[in-house]
């Protein structure tokens, strides 16, 4: 691949953004075994805890996560760092993991129905989907969620209506299209791969392939059903296209070095959307912060419980595009034969 033309330079507008680069050092993440509930109690950091008072409420908190990766692990992490920070021994997590399965999802969220929790957290849209159909009761607050209206969960980011509200991990797509020009500007036709059953990849597929046309690529997405089409259908994509664009897709995102692995040797840069993603095996993003999207959620969280905030009138919690970070996996570049520009560095 050709190197890049030195002074490109990223939209000065979204600038500047926080760096931090990778060199293919893994990170350990929080995970939830599947099936084994687990009750936590996280230590305070930052600010003091409030005073527990024995004749007050504890609460009790059933989180679902789809699917273990490390923008899950993070959002879910964030999520309980913040509200312990609030509530000390007064906030009690039951934590449980449905690997990728909404039948599974499904039957966690029927036990914390009925459990009677005080608020269900659901990571990621088929968590929350599976969440607001148990219970029009119970508070939810979802995250890692891109598009809460189009998938059906809410009235309105403004308003949402029901018993649902939480934090999006919308993802500016066109300083994505601006990165792909910086690092790779030899790149005229992008592949975009989705898992078929996620309706937020759906989504977020359709929105980069317009930008990336208006930008002047050629676009092509494909879909895998599960895990074991991903090696098939990527080699095939690699024969057809010069570059990928990843959108932040569960099953994707959970199998990043089965992808980086061919995409890298075929020599095709994959920009994502999900620091976790370069982490693994990626070429580069700009990113939000799963950890900080948690906490958002949290705080919405705790609204709710102490201080009787209502879903239905809780706006949905969107990032601020300055508050992205550039990722660069240098060592991903280094294979590919790609020099870093001055302009990102």
């Amino acid at each position: 691949m050709a190197r890049p033309a030195a002074g490109v330079q990223i939209d000065k507008k979204i600038n500047p953004f926080k760096i931090r680069r990778n060199t293919m050092k893994c990170k350990k993440f929080f995970a939830a075994a599947a099936a084994c509930l687990m009750v936590a109690g996280f230590a305070a950091c930052g600010n003091e805890p409030t005073p527990v008072n024995p004749d007050e409420k504890v609460f009790q908190i059933g989180i679902c996560q789809l699917v273990e990766h490390p923008a899950l692990d993070e959002a879910t992490r964030g999520f309980q760092e913040f509200l312990t920070e609030k509530l000390g021994d007064r906030v009690q997590f039951s934590v449980q993991n449905a690997q990728g399965e909404q039948t599974n999802c499904t039957t966690i969220v029927n036990q914390f129905v009925a459990a009677k929790v005080d608020l269900i957290m659901a990571n990621a849209t088929n968590a929350v989907k599976a969440a607001r159909e148990a219970t029009s009761d119970i508070p939810i607050v979802g995250t890692s969620v891109t598009d809460y209206v189009s998938s059906g969960l809410v009235a309105s980011n403004e308003a949402p209506g029901a018993n649902v509200t939480g934090a999006s991990d919308m993802n500016p797509v066109n300083v994505q299209v601006d990165l792909m020009k910086t690092l790779c500007p030899t790149v005229k036709t992008v592949g975009i791969v989705i898992n078929s059953g996620e309706e937020n990849s759906a989504i977020q597929a359709e929105e980069a392939k317009t930008a990336f046309e208006a930008a002047g690529f050629s676009v092509k997405i494909y879909t895998v059903a599960d895990t074991n089409e991903i090696q098939t259908v990527v080699t095939a994509a690699c024969n057809e296209v010069d570059a990928f664009y990843e959108p932040t897709d569960n099953l994707i995102a959970s199998n990043v070095p089965t992808m980086s692995n061919i995409t890298t040797a075929a020599g095709k840069p994959v920009i994502c959307g999900e620091g976790g993603m370069c982490d693994s095996g990626f070429l580069a993003t700009y990113a939000i912060s799963y950890y900080e999207l948690g906490r958002a959620a949290g705080e919405q969280a705790f609204n709710i419980l102490v201080n009787g905030a209502d879903p239905a009138t809780t706006p949905i919690f969107f990032f601020d595009v300055s508050n992205l970070s550039l990722v660069i996996n240098e060592q991903v570049a280094a294979d590919l034969g790609i020099t870093i520009p001055e302009a990102l560095q």
